[in-house]
């Protein structure tokens, strides 16, 4: 019986699978094996017994349920893959399993391995992620729509100048996803507290070469174990990406409001259902989803942090809750981003209801832009702002367009011709640089890809 949701509802195959028991065992072995072979290379164990290790360090060899059988009779996991891998080692080569080292030698570096992996994955889905909202933004380059501020209508914009926001956001969240990898993907081979004696004078070597063995970085000084704000920086950015994943599904579940209906979620006509009862439903379900996945991320922080103060040099208190927190922060993300991704490549637009809704303003949200015109023409820029505000106060309170208003207010015939007042209250006109904007961004998205 399945208790937690990840393991039957939530996260992709390939992201779950790292973090599988046998997954888990495999990337231990293979440290076991990088271990021996530093070992050998420094002539501190044999080449031969080195072979022997790496041969059987594999799962084929070391089986999960045997590793299972073992711990449970010695209430100790890495021991258990330690006594598993000795027996089939055999007793020469068997002798040297685990020379010189603890369990978070192998356990840390381990998950390391797991790591760069996990993050490789996770690239890939910023990748597709920032490509989709930025063939969306270039797109929509010049598909007019509110700009919306305190939930109020606002000045013009386009949709693609929001995807564009919202692609380099993605980007951003790249750049910080590959400025962590280096803090995170970190090994130790130190031994119990970190000051490699049991390692002997060539310590330092040991780790250093087990590391580049392994293609990872090492913990130059450590306790027993690697330092877990390194972990607790990995959590800390896969919540910042999971929180700007719920911020791009926010919008669209904003924006699919019956009220505002700008745009929407894809719909499968012939099957999907929106509701057991009101059969007219069609409801931004992923959206909604990837937003509580993604609240469930960030409240795996608070473990990852209290995780870093660790007695001396070290307890146990890591344990439990890192291997709850960090797979499942790993899983949520990917599953998170790429559901992103599906609602905006497969997202609906409705430009023609974008441009309704900016009429339905009567003018409003063109106050901005008649003031700044007026300034142009002489007009103190605080006188400006009062004789829009009245005017806008006046057209609200009578039900009618601002430029009614507006085209019979003094100042403004005086300053402002027919066709230049009509010049001011048209959105398409009031764009500034978006075009520009949009197109830098679809640029610097496609650099950043290649």
């Amino acid at each position: 019986m399945s208790l937690c949701a990840v393991d039957y509802r939530y996260g992709r195959p390939a992201m779950k699978a790292l973090f599988s028991e046998e997954a888990k065992l495999a990337r231990m072995l293979q440290v076991e094996a990088a271990l021996a072979a530093a070992q050998a290379e420094l002539r501190l164990i044999p080449k031969a017994a080195a072979t022997a290790i790496a041969a059987k360090a594999t799962t084929a060899a070391v089986r999960p349920e045997r590793v299972a059988r073992l711990e449970k009779e010695t209430g100790h996991d890495v021991m258990a893959v330690v006594l598993a891998l000795t027996e089939q080692c055999g007793a020469d080569a068997g002798r040297y399993v685990h020379l010189g080292a603890t369990s978070n030698d192998i356990t840390d570096t381990a998950t390391a391995l797991q790591l760069r992996e996990a993050l490789t994955i996770l690239r890939r889905g910023l990748n597709t992620l920032a490509r989709t909202l930025a063939d969306l933004a270039e797109k929509h380059r010049g598909t007019l729509m509110l700009g919306r501020t305190h939930g109020q209508a606002a000045t013009p914009i386009t949709f693609g100048l929001k995807m564009a926001v919202y692609a380099l956001e993605v980007l951003r969240q790249r750049e910080r996803l590959d400025e962590m990898e280096a803090r995170v993907v970190v090994g130790k081979m130190s031994g119990a507290v970190g000051t490699g004696a049991a390692m002997g004078p060539k310590a330092l070597r040991v780790q250093e070469l087990v590391a580049r063995r392994l293609g990872i970085g090492y913990e130059a000084a450590s306790g027993q174990v690697v330092g877990r704000d390194r972990h607790a920086e990995l959590v800390s950015v896969l919540a910042n990406i999971a929180a700007s994943c719920e911020k791009f599904c926010t919008e669209v579940r904003n924006l699919q409001r019956t009220e505002i209906g700008e745009a929407a979620e894809a719909f499968d006509a012939e099957r999907q259902v929106g509701s057991s009862t009101m059969a007219n439903k069609e409801n931004p379900v992923t959206s909604e989803n990837v937003c509580g996945l993604a609240r469930v991320v960030r409240g795996l922080v608070v473990p990852a942090f209290e995780s870093i103060a660790l007695w001396h040099e070290r307890d146990l208190t890591n344990s439990s809750a890192e291997r709850i927190v960090i797979p499942h922060a790993l899983a949520l993300t990917d599953d998170i981003l790429a559901k992103t991704a599906k609602v905006y490549s497969t997202l609906r637009v409705y430009p023609e209801r974008m441009r309704e809704n900016i009429e339905r303003t009567k003018g409003q949200v063109m106050a901005e832009a008649v003031m700044i015109a007026l300034v142009a023409k002489g007009l103190g820029r605080q006188d400006a702002h009062r004789v829009i505000r009245d005017a806008a106060l006046e057209a609200r309170s009578r039900g009618v367009h601002l430029h009614k208003v507006l085209g019979k207010h003094k100042v403004v015939r005086r300053r402002l011709t027919a066709k230049e007042l009509d010049a001011a209250m048209d959105p398409a006109e009031y764009l500034g640089a978006t075009h520009q904007i949009v197109d830098h961004v679809v640029r610097l998205t496609a650099r950043r890809r290649r």
